[in-house]
């Protein structure tokens, strides 16, 4: 599809650049420039095949040190993980976020950095051997915490002026905690500009979360396309699903293995099991949250209760405190984690990492995954390259540290517990600006991108442009 409207390419004073999530979903990175001034939109980490997190390591394609502030949209490490490592490249400037967002940001890039530190300490023992020199890390908790001095706390709905001729809001996605919608009001010489890049939007109705606040003015539209060629299961069916699934699997005898991601989807879940205790017959069932990660972010989560939708305030949010699972346990040490595997049948394990790439999901798979009355639930995005997604697609096989595993276990994937909008939803939130402003899709896998453009277009007759990486835009301004 030919895209249409106002843009220009070429080195403009408003222009924007595409530097990550630009036909795929991770390393979200845009360089926004402003006369002479440089504004980061998020700064993730790319995720994916052994060959994609590779590229976290080259130079950024810009220089951090001329870099003047950075807006992040939330707190995930595919928008905030290469932080720590722009501000040991030379970025002095500050980062703006929801509270929340800085909150959960200060576990999640300190969990980031000490991943880092353990691998490379791994591989070097290995070199090492070989007589290879070592390797540095991307970066270290030092670094981290260095990123974390640098953040500016706001709060939803109030202008922020960051630059003379830039003036920031944000407003809820709905994503996960502390997530926002950046808008972002531009002026070069008495020309001005309206900038909305979505970050992650969340899904209509889902747990906790409240559903993404409407935007109705913007000049140019940044869209999420993460989901851009799919409807998500309705969340009445979503909630049957997951009943049927525990039936299955309580009535087979096995366990039941949940890869989540420590922020948003374990919580979420929690709540849920929370909510449905009685009906989904819990009482039966040891239910584990392995995550030290997770465990503080739940902790985050009550802080900040009155982020909630209403129902979860209600359940929740007035006491700071989970819902009563009497049969919930969380394991912060690895000598714990590893007991789980000596508990026998009928456990439901929560564990990262959400794409099964790393964390302690792993270990739960190479004790489970070959048994026939394991039970695998997938709850959220896989991406490509992911161990995750293998198993989405069907692998009858898996490799971990080595070994291969024979995949004998059910795997479900449950869509409805997305905590992105699915194609219907990202079109009906565009639908609701005004004028049907220029309009560019990132964060998404080129199938999605496709497929959103094609709705867009029956929905609104608006040609959306795909963004490629590289590719530099003039924004209109009037």
């Amino acid at each position: 599809m030919r895209p249409t409207g106002r843009f220009a390419r070429g080195n403009a004073k408003v222009n924007i650049q595409f530097l990550g999530a630009a036909g795929e979903v991770t390393g979200s990175c845009h360089l926004l420039t402003v006369g002479g001034r440089q504004i980061l939109l998020d700064c993730g980490l790319i995720q994916g095949s052994r060959a994609d997190e590779a590229r976290n390591a080259e130079p950024f394609p810009f220089d951090p040190a001329r870099i003047d502030a950075v807006v992040l949209s939330h707190s995930h490490i595919d928008h905030a993980g290469r932080l720590p490592l722009l501000v040991k490249s030379g970025f002095r400037g500050p980062i703006y976020t929801h509270g929340a967002a800085r909150d959960l940001c200060e576990i999640l890039l300190r969990d980031a950095a000490f991943i880092n530190e353990k691998e490379v300490e791994w591989e070097n023992r290995k070199r090492e051997r070989k007589g290879l020199a070592p390797r540095l890390p991307l970066y270290s908790r030092r670094d981290a915490e260095r990123a974390m001095q640098r953040f500016v706390s706001l709060s939803y709905n109030e202008p922020q002026s960051l630059l003379p001729g830039v003036t920031l809001r944000l407003l809820d996605a709905g994503h996960i905690l502390g997530s926002s919608i950046v808008e972002l009001d531009l002026e070069e010489h008495g020309r001005r500009c309206r900038l909305v890049f979505s970050g992650d939007l969340g899904h209509s109705g889902a747990a906790i979360m409240r559903d993404p606040a409407v935007v109705s003015e913007a000049d140019v539209v940044l869209l999420e396309s993460t989901y851009g060629d799919r409807a998500h299961r309705s969340q009445q069916a979503t909630l049957d699903e997951m009943a049927a699934v525990l039936h299955e699997a309580d009535a087979g005898g096995g366990n039941v293995l949940i890869p989540a991601f420590a922020v948003g989807r374990s919580q979420e879940l929690l709540y849920l099991f929370g909510r449905y205790f009685k009906e989904w017959d819990l009482a039966r069932w040891r239910i584990v949250l392995d995550s030290p990660l997770a465990i503080e972010a739940t902790e985050i989560y009550l802080r900040h209760s009155e982020l909630f939708d209403a129902e979860a305030r209600e359940l929740f949010g007035r006491q700071r405190r989970l819902p009563v699972l009497p049969n919930l346990s969380f394991t912060r040490t690895a000598a714990q984690s590893m007991a789980l595997n000596r508990l026998g049948n009928g456990t439901i394990i929560m564990a990262g990492s959400g794409m099964c790439n790393g964390g302690r999901i792993k270990h739960h798979l190479k004790h489970n995954a070959w048994r026939r009355d394991c039970h695998i639930v997938m709850v959220g995005f896989q991406g490509r390259g992911t161990l995750g997604r293998a198993l989405v697609d069907g692998a009858k096989h898996i490799r971990l540290w080595g070994e291969t595993i024979r995949v004998n276990a059910k795997v479900h994937t449950l869509g409805g517990f997305s905590a992105h909008a699915d194609q219907g939803e990202l079109s009906r939130w565009y639908g609701h600006f005004k004028r049907r402003p220029d309009l560019v899709l990132v964060h998404g896998e080129p199938d999605a991108q496709q497929g959103l453009a094609l709705r867009i277009h029956a929905d609104h007759g608006v040609s959306a442009r795909i963004a490629a990486y590289g590719e530099t835009l003039e924004l209109p301004t009037h």
